[in-house]
């Protein structure tokens, strides 16, 4: 009898039309599967098969615009989900309201009522999901089961409209006892890659267990969801370094390792990323449907990215109501020649550029999703700007060998070690957030580092201020200073952690002195001034954590919450509840 392996997973919501969504499923068989809603709408799709496994995303048509319908899975005619025996509330699709005929003008919020708490965007990185063994969670709470929980648990809690998911959603190289279990069931674990991950069938086991737990299972199916990679999807440090990747190239395991991750991603994350009309679009998503098994054409698809990342476009770009988000992939697409050396190549910063500047005035709030952070503690940025100068070879040979020791020893790969990419995307960012169509706020939002804090950057010519509560504007030129609110929001981890003296060296970071020793290095690298300054605005916070915006017309708010434990089970603590836009 054919079953619900996993999901449903709640991905794509139209907030243009609000009558369409995606969700997505895997089933154990080959099957025909059918989205049933409450007030009617409905959708059916074939599974695909890729190495065994049968997937479908199933596009759901007819919702109602500015409603919440509970929705059922069923395969053939027997319903596969909600289970039976489930004590947690109904799996829903909510919609929002769209603009009428009569007010075109208006957005999302305004023109209907009924989305009067705005659109609240929550988001985090970094979730080491293996349950504990024997049941004591070294970590702490996970946070996104803890906010599961807590909406489960509680009708009129305020949900998130959508879930940000901004790298770390699985560990390839970092794998729990039960997974070992199961890795050692099938290889021998002495040969390498010994017990990380090392093919499609083994990257399963991941998702298994990070998305079959009961309320985050539920959590999912409710909550849309946007997600990216970041390094350990496929292996830590992906992509450091022209070096480390030739390094990485000669391992006999690699290829298989790197062909998997691309094609889970692809299966696992990236497909429900896309809108309906994206999806109708792209031809490996219709290779794959075709073939009665489309494991091959999926092979290629990856082995051929992995060999010229330019050919494939991970990120993407989503609109709800007057809030933009673009999704930015800081891993696959980066150039590694250290004569050439970029965070994004050539055609994905071009992309980049007409995804954030196109028709400013469409949007009230800017969010950059980048799973790596733009503004580091000042000693961590100029560290990693001095390294990039030393592999460079701006003091010689022998200090590149020494900087590429220390690029890997020390994780130095954010965008600081791309010091050219650094300063282009830092001018994006003036340019979004400046002239009489700019943004109330430009958000990068980021995780990572496994803490969060909020930094908010100055350029040399910013007023007092920042000139954001005087509601006038002009023309951008070169250098004009910023009329929106700019920060940085990092939160990571959702369930991970980091060492106490890790956590001393970030604090450090910030102080006067360790300023004063990036100043020292930046002379030694010879790196030159830094096109911004900035300041720590909040944190850092170390725990299990999500921040959430609230944005309303041009108003932003942001929350910070942590997952405690406590005599009655883990909470969501309140650390942070802070206003970025002017009040009135």
């Amino acid at each position: 009898m054919t079953g619900l392996r996993l999901g449903p997973l709640l991905r794509y919501v139209d907030w243009e039309s609000g009558s369409t969504a995606t969700v997505w499923v895997e089933a154990s068989r080959p099957c025909t599967v059918e989205v049933r809603c409450a007030d009617g709408a409905s959708g059916t799709s074939p599974t695909f098969s890729v190495a065994g496994h049968h997937y479908a995303l199933v596009v759901v048509e007819g919702l109602t615009p500015g409603s919440t319908t509970a929705y059922e899975v069923l395969i053939g005619f027997r319903r596969v989900w909600p289970p039976e025996d489930t004590r947690l509330p109904p799996s829903t699709i909510t919609t929002p309201p769209v603009a009428t005929p009569a007010d075109p003008g208006k957005g999302v919020a305004e023109s209907a009522g009924a989305a009067s708490d705005g659109v609240r965007i929550s988001f985090g990185s970094c979730r080491w999901a293996a349950a504990p063994d024997g049941g004591h969670d070294p970590v702490g709470p996970d946070a996104l089961v803890t906010l599961a929980t807590h909406l489960a648990a509680d009708p009129a809690a305020e949900r998130p409209d959508v879930l940000l998911l901004l790298g770390d959603q699985v560990y390839a190289d970092e794998t729990s006892a039960a997974t070992r279990r199961r890795l050692a069931a099938r290889r021998d674990l002495k040969e390498p890659p010994g017990a990380e991950i090392a093919d499609y069938e083994e990257y399963t086991y991941l998702y298994d267990e990070s998305w079959r737990d009961p309320e985050v299972r539920w959590l999912l199916s409710t909550v849309p969801s946007c997600m990216i990679f970041d390094d350990h999807d496929v292996i830590d440090d992906w992509n450091t370094s022209a070096a480390w990747q030739r390094d990485i190239r000669a391992t006999p395991w690699w290829h298989e390792r790197i062909v998997s991750g691309l094609m889970s991603y692809w299966v696992h994350q990236h497909l429900g990323n896309l809108s309906p009309a994206e999806l109708a679009a792209d031809p490996v998503y219709a290779a794959v449907r075709a073939s009665p098994d489309g494991t091959e054409a999926l092979r290629r698809f990856a082995a051929e990215t992995d060999a010229d990342p330019a050919r494939t476009r991970w990120s993407y770009r989503r609109v709800f109501g007057r809030v933009r988000l673009v999704m930015v992939d800081t891993r696959a697409a980066r150039v590694l020649a250290e004569d050439r050396r970029a965070m994004l190549d050539p055609e994905e910063a071009d992309w980049l550029r007409e995804a954030v500047l196109d028709d400013p005035a469409s949007y009230d709030h800017l969010l950059i999703g980048s799973s790596l952070p733009w503004l580091l503690p000042p000693l961590v940025h100029d560290a990693e700007r001095w390294n990039a100068s030393l592999c460079a070879g701006v003091r010689g040979d022998r200090w590149a060998r020494f900087g590429e020791k220390v690029r890997r020893a020390g994780d130095l790969e954010h965008w600081a070690a791309f010091p050219e990419s650094f300063d282009r995307f830092t001018e994006l960012l003036r340019e979004a957030a400046s002239g009489p169509d700019a943004p109330a706020t430009v958000c990068v939002l980021s995780g990572d580092v496994h803490h969060a804090y909020v930094t908010e950057p100055r350029w040399p010519d910013t007023p007092p201020g920042n000139g954001r509560a005087s509601g006038t504007a002009s023309a951008p030129g070169p250098g004009s200073a910023p009329v929106a609110r700019v920060l940085q929001l990092t939160c990571s981890p959702v369930h991970n952690s980091v060492p106490r003296w890790i956590q001393a060296g970030f604090r450090f970071g910030w102080s006067r002195t360790g300023r004063r020793i990036g100043r020292f290095l930046s002379r030694h690298g010879r790196t030159g001034a830094s096109p911004v300054t900035w300041d720590r605005a909040g944190g850092p916070w170390f725990g299990n954590q999500l921040m959430t915006l609230t944005l309303l017309g041009r108003k932003s708010a942001l929350t910070l919450v942590q997952a405690t434990a406590g005599k009655r089970g883990a909470q969501l603590e309140a650390v942070l509840e802070r206003s970025l836009t002017p009040e009135g």
